[in-house]
């Protein structure tokens, strides 16, 4: 509503200011003074006296009506999409709003209402949902930073696509507790290296359990005359083993450091990059990423997950062309890549690199190649957790 002047707004004279009050004071009454339908006519009048008052007039009627658990519906919805100083008290304090309320507002009124909105306390995944589907950076930012905030796991993962394209969402997005391993390791390609290194502490996870429960499994499928490729890949992401026998029986270079030496040698191709990756068991496509990554810390990810010591991780940052700086002065991404190095034990660097492996290629089908390169986000629902980081990952790439 817009505000009227105060010259039109007093043309009634004293008489109008005393109804307006006199309506507020009865449309506020206790439950156990006003039955529901007699506050609906009293709201209804108070509305029409309402559209003709001033701004200030309407943001103390308003006031009166925060801690009212009944507010008529009609008289709530003109008061929450008034000007925000009008609406403020309300979107704050007032306990009765309820979902209905709070998302009509959100569809129909201005961003510093959703704003007061996104820091409600108790906000649900209905509500919280909706001020996401807005798109609005900042928005999204309170809800995020809002603890008292549920968060549906679609709408999470919406706001870990947006991330993308609008980094400053990446450590608001690492606090929620409803964030998954799967989202987050995905979003390590785009964070920085602070971000990178919760990421890295907080979802690097072990694969005991995994292993152990499903360790009868590697025999059971040697005896098996087809290979299921569903089990294969599954227990491909499972096995303790990161590196390919296969791939160094074949390897010109004997094993991963025989290529690496060379690779540092002669500078990266895109051959050296392919057999570093098959001898590391991953892709080519993951090796790729990893080795074009402009932080590091995936390939201290990869070092340490496949076994090599510091002097192999060293050997290949040079085989990258990167510059290690001067005792004195060290390379600020180098030691980012050392610190992350030492910091990851092997079983939980696997965890990660398998999973990048995972969602990076097996999932890789013609369909989702199709739809990233079409630009068909929005038809993320329709695709596995390991289609959607895949999709998340590779958008850039594929696309180029």
């Amino acid at each position: 509503m817009k505000p009227i002047p105060d010259d039109i707004a007093s043309e009634g004279g004293r008489a109008r200011l005393i109804l307006l009050r006199r309506l507020s004071d009865v449309v506020s009454l206790p439950e156990s003074r006003i039955n529901a339908f007699e506050r609906s006519v009293v709201a209804d009048l108070l509305i029409d006296v309402l559209r003709q008052a001033t701004l200030e007039d309407r943001r103390r009627v308003a006031a009166r009506l925060v801690h009212l658990t009944d507010i008529p519906n009609n008289l709530c919805r003109l008061l929450l999409r008034d000007d925000i100083v009008v609406a403020r008290e309300l979107l704050d304090e007032c306990a009765s709003l309820n979902d209905h309320d709070l998302v009509g507002c959100v569809n129909e009124a201005s961003a510093d209402h959703c704003r007061h909105i996104a820091a409600r306390r108790g906000l649900s995944e209905t509500v919280t949902h909706a001020l996401i589907q807005r798109g609005e950076a900042d928005i999204i930012q309170v809800v995020l930073h809002n603890n008292d905030a549920r968060i549906a796991t679609t709408s999470l993962e919406a706001v870990v696509a947006m991330s993308r394209h609008t980094p400053e969402l990446c450590a608001g997005l690492l606090k929620r507790p409803e964030l998954r391993p799967s989202s987050a390791y995905v979003m390590f390609w785009w964070c920085n290296e602070d971000e990178r290194s919760v990421i890295l502490r907080r979802f690097a996870v072990s694969r005991e359990v995994l292993q152990s429960s499903v360790n009868d499994l590697f025999a059971l499928t040697q005896d098996e005359p087809k290979e299921d490729p569903v089990v294969k890949r599954a227990l491909q992401f499972i096995e303790r083993r990161q590196r390919s026998r296969e791939a160094a029986q074949a390897s010109a270079h004997e094993n991963l450091e025989g290529v690496i030496s060379v690779a540092a040698e002669k500078g990266l191709t895109p051959e050296l990059v392919a057999e570093i990756g098959l001898l590391a068991g991953v892709k080519p496509l993951t090796a790729a990423k990893i080795l074009s990554d402009e932080g590091g810390e995936s390939i201290a990810v990869l070092c340490k997950a496949t076994g090599l010591t510091r002097r192999y991780l060293k050997l290949l940052w040079q085989a990258m062309r990167r510059p290690l700086g001067t005792e004195s002065a060290v390379d600020p991404r180098w030691q980012r890549v050392l610190v992350t190095y030492e910091m990851l034990a092997v079983e939980r660097a696997q965890t990660v690199i398998r999973y990048w492996n995972w969602a990076l290629t097996s999932a890789l089908t013609p369909e989702l190649i199709h739809a990233i390169r079409e630009g068909e986000e929005h038809l993320i629902d329709a695709f596995s957790a390991a289609e959607r980081a895949a999709m998340l990952a590779l958008a850039d790439d594929l696309r180029s």
